[in-house]
């Protein structure tokens, strides 16, 4: 209730009006409503008048006018239309609905339709009206009642309307059947056992020759046949009586107000390819009742209009779908094959969708048409060319990986940066899974690195280092032509990383020069040291680029014949690097310059080679695994609850005997360090002496290859006093021979 205000004996609202009077607010019509609100300049006018109407609306519904209320309710279902509020119409929707006038209940079932649905309690009042409403035989009011019951009807509404709509699909006139069909539709969305009911008016409704009634029952159909197995089943016997009915399009048409473009009714033709695909699939039987209709369609069908090439498209995922013949999967692949010619990039792109989910099944008749996939490559459309991007992958096979790597490593050069890292991996994965030679696959990952080094995935470093490692006899070739790619472009930083590694473990053969597989070049030393600088000095490195680089030098001191102040110059600046990694690799190679510099040689020795294969989650994995079985294997002592907890918190002296008292911790240094790294696997000092090979020989076995960043071991070990073994820290890319002395 409004708080009014007193002025001179007379009291007033807060619109400035008296208190006994009411000020009457002209209503406006729909159409003038509608132009008003469009006149408005700004968004304020525009809610000004639309709060007014509202509050004339709520007025006009506060009095009950009968003769005005569906007026009222038309403007609030515009004014809903455009965003506003306009729920507190629902209960005069109700009203007009069980008015007996039609044009009050047509506007009423539109504003059901609106404002109303199944998260409203109210949507359920409308039941018995709209049962009323079917059983008159007014077919306006019955196709409005349909149109909403299939709109927003909800599952209680479906369960308790379902017999009345189920004796509208045997009405006289084709309009009221036709939306009988269409509710029934949304009825089996909504409640799948309501199928039964359905099932016998759908044989008699497909001898309709009414497009819409024909539609519609063909939509039930597959709606029952795909949530109902003994609807499928039923209906796997009416094939014959379908493709008779299709057959029929094709041929002579079904009615000429329905044709498009030339094609006899492509709606009614679609919706009858899918339910055959439904009916055909896991069918032996139907399968080979529809071949030679899918055929028929295949062939007769004109491509030239949009309406053709749906009709065709879907004749094709039928074919596919059910078990049709070789010789007519053949047939639908070349279609999709012309469709890669059309000048539509739509018919394009699901062309190249529909070829790339039947690569897999169909491999070698999707090959025919592998020159017009790649040129579907140089699309400027960007999901063209993803797409033909993505079965360009899948058709390469041992046979023609050559040829297609050559082309998608052309398409890598110009490609758009959104789809380089896509590219560059699948050209990887392609080549390491049907390289012909270990050359070959070597140059291919060369020249990926090459041109988009950038965009490729992280394991790429390893598996090229890996590569190589394992070739042998193209250690030389694969020095000199990461040398040679390294000294034009050092923006790249796994090629740097690959190159740099490489150079470390095999620039005494980039020196000698005595590769025959390669044009002939002179490498000096200088050369190489101010290469490997150039990439720790530039910017773009990154810090484990640096890392390999570093290393690399380190290695090369072994290598190289001449002085290796230089390298101990360079080693000797990054001992205060900013970058700990860099840091402490860098004072770790001073020590071994300073006291070790008689184990230099033996400890860069070359890398041996990594078995591939297992990854060091699946060793770690099998390694648990094996602590566990020998955990369960060993016996289990038997221990009094309270002293197992008084052992678990340590907080008191336990009072009990059987309490088992802990070792003291080893005041040796190398104890120490041990208990300070937490290291579990590291030995013991009367271990690493009494080995047989001596203290390298213990501790070479610890050694792990990581993946990134270097390609070496990262770990400590501990410092033995009163031996030369004071500085036994793993280096990365060093390995402990055995027969260090």
């Amino acid at each position: 209730m409004r708080s009014g205000i007193s002025w001179g004996g007379e009291e007033w609202t807060e619109f400035g009006e008296p208190r006994g009077e009411r000020m009457v607010i002209p209503s406006l019509k729909l159409q003038d409503l509608i132009e008003e609100i469009r006149g408005a300049k700004t968004q304020a006018q525009e809610r000004e008048v639309i709060q007014k109407e509202c509050a004339h609306i709520r007025a006009s519904f506060r009095d009950g006018d009968p003769l005005h209320r569906h007026r009222q309710l038309a403007k609030l279902l515009y004014v809903h239309m455009l965003g506003y509020p306009a729920h507190f119409g629902q209960m005069e929707c109700l009203k007009l609905i069980a008015s007996p006038r039609f044009t009050d209940k047509r506007v009423g079932y539109l504003g059901a339709m609106l404002l109303l649905d199944e998260r409203q309690d109210a949507h359920l009042l409308i039941t018995n009206s709209i049962k009323n409403d079917l059983s008159q035989g007014m077919q306006a009011v019955q196709g409005l009642a349909l149109c909403t019951l299939s709109t927003m009807g909800s599952a209680e509404m479906c369960r308790d309307l379902a017999t009345e709509v189920e004796k509208l699909l045997r009405e006289p006139s084709p309009y009221v059947r036709k939306k009988a069909v269409l509710t029934a539709v949304h009825m089996i969305r909504k409640v799948p056992e309501l199928s039964d009911i359905f099932l016998p008016p759908c044989a008699k409704l497909l001898h309709e020759r009414h497009h819409g009634v024909l539609l519609g029952t063909i939509t039930l159909i597959m709606e029952l046949c795909e949530r109902s197995p003994a609807a499928l089943k039923h209906f796997q016997k009416v094939v014959p009586q379908l493709v008779q009915i299709l057959r029929t399009l094709v041929t002579t048409g079904y009615s000429t107000e329905h044709s498009i473009s030339g094609v006899s009714d492509p709606f009614l033709q679609v919706q009858l390819l899918r339910l055959l695909r439904i009916l055909g699939r896991n069918h032996e039987e139907s399968s080979e009742s529809m071949n030679d209709l899918l055929a028929q369609v295949a062939t007769n069908t004109d491509t030239s209009r949009n309406a053709g090439s749906a009709v065709l498209f879907e004749t094709v995922l039928t074919i596919m779908d059910i078990r049709s013949a070789a010789g007519l999967r053949v047939l639908a692949v070349n279609i999709l094959g012309r469709f890669l010619l059309n000048s539509d990039k739509n018919i394009r792109y699901v062309a190249l969708t529909s070829l790339l989910r039947l690569v897999q099944s169909d491999h070698s008749a999707v090959q025919r048409h592998r020159p017009t996939v790649v040129e579907c490559l140089r699309e400027p459309d960007a999901s063209l060319s993803r797409r033909a991007l993505e079965l360009s992958l899948a058709l390469v096979n041992s046979s023609n990986v050559r040829a297609m790597t050559q082309e998608l490593q052309g398409f890598l050069e110009s490609c758009p940066h959104d789809l380089r890292a896509d590219c560059a991996s699948g050209i990887l994965l392609a080549a390491e899974r049907f390289a012909p030679t270990k050359r070959w696959h070597i140059d291919t990952i060369l020249r990926v690195l090459t041109t988009a080094g950038s965009h490729v995935r992280d394991d790429a470093v390893a598996n090229l280092t890996q590569l190589i490692g394992g070739a042998q006899e193209l250690h030389a070739y694969s020095v000199r032509r990461l040398y040679s790619a390294l000294a034009q472009d050092i923006s790249q930083q796994p090629l740097v990383q690959v190159a740099a590694w490489c150079i470390g473990e095999y620039g005494d053969l980039l020196l000698e020069g005595s590769c025959e597989e390669t044009e002939p070049f002179q490498v000096e030393e200088e050369e190489v040291l101010a290469l490997l600088e150039r990439v720790l000095q530039s910017h773009m490195s990154l810090p484990a680029t640096r890392g390999y680089a570093l290393t690399a030098l380190m290695k090369l001191s072994t290598r190289l014949r001449g002085d290796n102040n230089r390298i101990r110059q360079v080693v000797s600046i990054y001992g205060s690097c900013l970058d700990v990694e860099l840091q402490q690799r860098a004072v770790e190679y001073n020590t071994l310059f300073r006291k070790y510099d008689h184990m230099r040689a033996a400890v860069l020795e070359k890398m041996p080679l990594v078995e591939r294969g297992v990854s060091q989650f699946e060793e770690e994995a099998k390694e648990s695994k094996e602590v566990t079985r020998l955990l369960e294997a060993a016996p289990v002592p038997t221990e009094p609850q309270a002293s197992k907890l008084l052992d678990l918190l340590d907080l008191l002296d336990s009072p009990s005997g059987h309490v088992q008292q802990r070792p003291p911790p080893d005041p040796s240094p190398e104890g120490t360090l041990i208990h300070l790294l937490d290291l579990p696997c590291a030995p013991s000092a009367a271990d690493v002496l009494s080995s047989p090979a001596g203290p390298a020989s213990s501790l070479a076995h610890r050694i792990y290859f990581p993946t990134t960043h270097f390609a070496g071991a990262l770990t400590a070990s501990q410092t033995l006093n009163s031996s030369p073994w004071q500085f036994i820290v793993f280096l990365p890319g060093i390995f402990f021979p055995q027969h260090i002395k």
